[in-house]
């Protein structure tokens, strides 16, 4: 899981400017971002019939641009807009081609985006605004209406219920877990100076860190995708900021990283670092699909923290960390973790046991019973 840290952590300079390289064939429609498809071969069986019929040149082009335009996907995978969100899209389309065969055919797999609540409204908390379902009820929706067939999601953004008619069978291979230290000045947290000021909108974040070191200051609404952020750090609005490494990794930008977070510095937010991939409860051909993707080790340490996140019901008001790894005996390693918004109280608590299913969710719930009976009401400050 380490990465050589030294060669991140010499890094000083965001580079701001980069956007991940645009996808093969695609295209954009007003909001819908269409990937894959290319002008089908005039050699296909339908095309054929129509240039007997039609012999000239721009007859044979008008067939093309029908056929084009009824021609259905095998699959329709539903995401979100942002730089990361299609570069989980991406990866989603990479797996199901090198899986089957039939998935990199010219339009076998359509990609759409689809605008979230989440992602238009960054002026207030999420907190106030509906929580990180904000980011998956448009998405959801989309999926039980047919309009699209498997949903990517960062799993970190998905609630601990899912919507009726919908499953998620599936998580591709979780990513480093760990939080990057992005500075222009500093090598780490415990090297800025006292009211040096922290962006992130994460409670999570702000309580470990003011409960580290309390003499820095947090700016709690600081939203926007990765490169918004890192534009608001360049443009001064803050002094340093947290970001997931697995996201700056599958963007291809930790030459951003100035370092990286241990987990005894930041436990991970649950199922960090973990795509998931939803389709209908109804669609046997696609649970077939992502039954072929799914990395179990992933699937099951996701199902021990959001256990352990249900049982403390966990919301975007509520500073909570989690993360269950194998060990090396091959059993279940969980941490656990809840603490005040002002970071004056941190709880922590520990887990191991079988690496298997039933036992890893059961784990999850003893360590948020437990952290709930210590917390006692009115912890959180709700």
């Amino acid at each position: 899981m380490d990465i050589a840290s030294s060669s991140l952590c010499q890094a000083h300079k965001v580079a701001l400017t980069r956007q991940p390289s645009p996808p093969v064939n695609s295209c954009s429609l007003g909001s819908v971002s269409v990937i894959g498809f290319s002008l089908p071969q005039i050699s296909s069986p339908s095309l054929a019939k129509c240039g007997r019929k039609q012999s000239s040149f721009s007859s044979v082009r008008a067939c093309v641009a029908v056929e084009q335009k009824t021609r259905t996907a095998i699959i329709r995978i539903g995401t979100r807009g942002s730089p990361l969100a299609l570069a989980q899209a991406y990866e989603t389309r990479a797996k199901l081609q090198a899986k089957h065969p039939e998935l990199t055919e010219d339009g076998a797999i359509h990609i759409e985006i689809i605008k979230t609540t989440g992602d238009k409204i960054l002026s207030q908390p999420l907190a106030d605004i509906g929580g990180k379902g904000l980011f998956t009820k448009e998405i959801d929706e989309a999926l039980i209406n047919g309009h699209i067939d498997i949903a990517v999601h960062s799993m970190k953004d998905v609630p601990t219920y899912l919507p009726e008619k919908t499953v998620l069978p599936c998580n591709l291979v979780r990513e480093d877990v760990r939080d990057a230290f992005i500075c222009l000045t500093a090598a780490s947290l415990a090297d800025l100076p006292a009211g040096s000021v922290v962006g992130t909108a994460s409670l999570r974040r702000k309580s470990q860190i003011l409960h580290k070191y309390p003499s820095l200051s947090v700016e709690e609404n600081f939203r926007g995708n990765v490169q918004t952020r890192l534009s608001k750090l360049q443009g001064g609005k803050v002094h340093a900021t947290l970001l997931a490494l697995a996201g700056l990794k599958r963007l291809s930008m930790t030459e951003n990283v100035a370092s990286i977070l241990s987990l005894d510095e930041m436990l991970p937010a649950v199922a960090q670092g973990a795509i998931g991939i939803a389709c209908r409860t109804d669609d046997d051909k696609m649970a077939s699909y992502l039954a072929s993707l799914n990395h179990e080790e992933t699937r099951l340490a996701v199902a021990c923290e959001r256990a352990f996140l249900e049982t403390l019901d966990g919301s975007c008001r509520t500073p909570i960390a989690g993360y269950a790894a194998k060990d090396e005996e091959g059993n279940c390693y969980f941490r656990g973790l809840v603490a005040s918004p002002d970071g004056t109280k941190v709880l922590e608590t520990s887990r191991k046991g079988p690496y298997v299913f039933e036992d890893m969710v059961k784990m999850g719930k003893d360590a948020g019973q437990e952290l709930l009976s210590r917390a006692g009401p009115g912890f959180f400050g709700n």
